[in-house]
Parts: C-alpha cells; sequence; structure tokens
C-alpha cells in the first residue's frame, strides 16, 4: 500500500512537474501537518531519473514553504490575538504575557523560527507563536526559507540517492530527523551560551562606564574643593607687596 501511494505522489508530481512541488510543500507547511518528505523523496528520484532539475525543486520547495508558513502566520496576526484575549480564561493567557512574547520574538525570532524549521511537529506550527508576536515579516520570511530550505534540501538528497528503494528511505529520513534534532539542540544551546556572553560584556561596558562617570564626579568635586579653599582664604595669607616706606623729613 504504501508503494502505492508513494508512486501516486510521484505520478502527481511529475504530472504537475514544480507546481505540483510549490503547491505540496505549500501544504506541507501550512497547519496541515503533511510530511515533506511525501513530496520531496520522489522529486529527488525524479530528478535522479533525469525527469526536473534539482535547482528549480529547491526554488520551488522553498517557496512553498515560505508561502504555507507565512499563511499560518497571518492567520495567528490577524485573528489568533483578538481570539486568544477573547477566550483568555480557556487559554490561560493575558495582554501581559503577549506583550512578553513579542518581546521574546523580537531578541530571539531569528533563532526560534529557524530551528524550528527543523524540528518535526515544532515546523508546522512555529509561524503561530510568530504571528502572535508580530515578528519582522521579512526576518520571519527569510529564517523560514533558510531553515525549510535545509530540510527540504535533505530530504531531495535522500530521494536522489535512495528514492527507488521506500522502506531504506524511510529509515534514513527516521535517521536524519534525529540528526537535525540534535543539530537544533547544539544550535540553541551556542546561541544561548553566545547571549549571555554579549550580556555579560554589555554589562561589563555599563559598569565602566558608571565607573568612569563616577571618577569624573569625584574629579571634579575635588577640584571644586580647591578652589572654594583658595577664594576663602584670610588677606593676610594671600602674598601682597609690602607697603611703600615713609617719606624722609
Amino acid at each position: 500500500m504504501i508503494t502505492t501511494i508513494i508512486d501516486a505522489i510521484v505520478q502527481f508530481v511529475e504530472d504537475l512537474g514544480y507546481v505540483g512541488i510549490f503547491i505540496m510543500t505549500f501544504i506541507e507547511s501550512s497547519f496541515l501537518p503533511i510530511p515533506a518528505e511525501i513530496t520531496m523523496i520522489p522529486a529527488g528520484y525524479l530528478v535522479s531519473q533525469g525527469v526536473m532539475n534539482a535547482w528549480i525543486v529547491m526554488v520551488a520547495a522553498t517557496a512553498g514553504s515560505i508561502g504555507g508558513a507565512s499563511l499560518n502566520y497571518w492567520i495567528a496576526l490577524r485573528f489568533g490575538r483578538n481570539l486568544l484575549l477573547k477566550y483568555r480564561k480557556f487559554f490561560f493567557i493575558t495582554e501581559a504575557k503577549l506583550l512578553k512574547m513579542e518581546a521574546f520574538f523580537e531578541e530571539h525570532g531569528n533563532i526560534s523560527t529557524f530551528t524550528g524549521r527543523l524540528l518535526p511537529g515544532v515546523r508546522h506550527f512555529i509561524s503561530f507563536p510568530a504571528g502572535l508576536a508580530r515578528m519582522n515579516i521579512a526576518r520571519f520570511a527569510f529564517y523560514t526559507g533558510l531553515g525549510g530550505g535545509l530540510w527540504m534540501g535533505a530530504l531531495l538528497v535522500v530521494g536522489y540517492v535512495l528514492g527507488e528503494n521506500s522502506e531504506t528511505a524511510k529509515q534514513f529520513v527516521l535517521l536524519l530527523a534525529g540528526k537535525f534534532i540534535i543539530g537544533a539542540a547544539l544550535l540553541v544551546g551556542a546561541y544561548v551560551l553566545y547571549h549571555k556572553y554579549k550580556q555579560r560584556r554589555k554589562l561589563e561596558k555599563l559598569v565602566r562606564e558608571a565607573l568612569a562617570k563616577e571618577d569624573a564626579v569625584v574629579n571634579e568635586e575635588e577640584a571644586l574643593k580647591r578652589t572654594t579653599s583658595l577664594s576663602q582664604k584670610p588677606d593676610g595669607d594671600v602674598n601682597t607687596p609690602p607697603p611703600p616706606p615713609p617719606p624722609l623729613p
């Protein structure tokens, strides 16, 4: 049965060509969680047979990935916020939590979107929090295409090498997904360490600036005290020329 389904998808992709790849990856990246391997592995097989061009396949797949994710983004942006606030008691969310989410995606939206596109089960839904948080749409599209394109490219290679052997390809996809999860975890870990390093450097800079300002204030106060002390000395202490001698009789 699996072979029959794969043969049907191969035929569908071959019949519609690159448009079919765009449509399938668009659906896969929207809220309908259809696995991308259903499309990309047959596409890889067709590339190996010389029926399709790998670069055009990647452009169509990446465009479909961005398109489907952007649909989710728009739905969350247009309807999600009002819906969540209207039924906040069911979702346990408040305006303050949404503002925190906005702040989070403003600072960490790039890494969240990119790694989210690499994770099974997450890649279909990462667009919703991005839309709710009103993440910059250009940055969202760029990192969605980057992460989605990486996953699509990996599946295309699997299809190119193992497209005729569906069982081996299926096992290899599971192995590949595990490696992507590990890679995403390492990437997030490196990002967290870098972010903490940046925060520490920023804090050290603020401390140095504060100490420099404090030293400047102290020096200014000491100079003011010296000036005031000199101006308050008695007249006898001031070096004045002696009076002229009295006139001779």
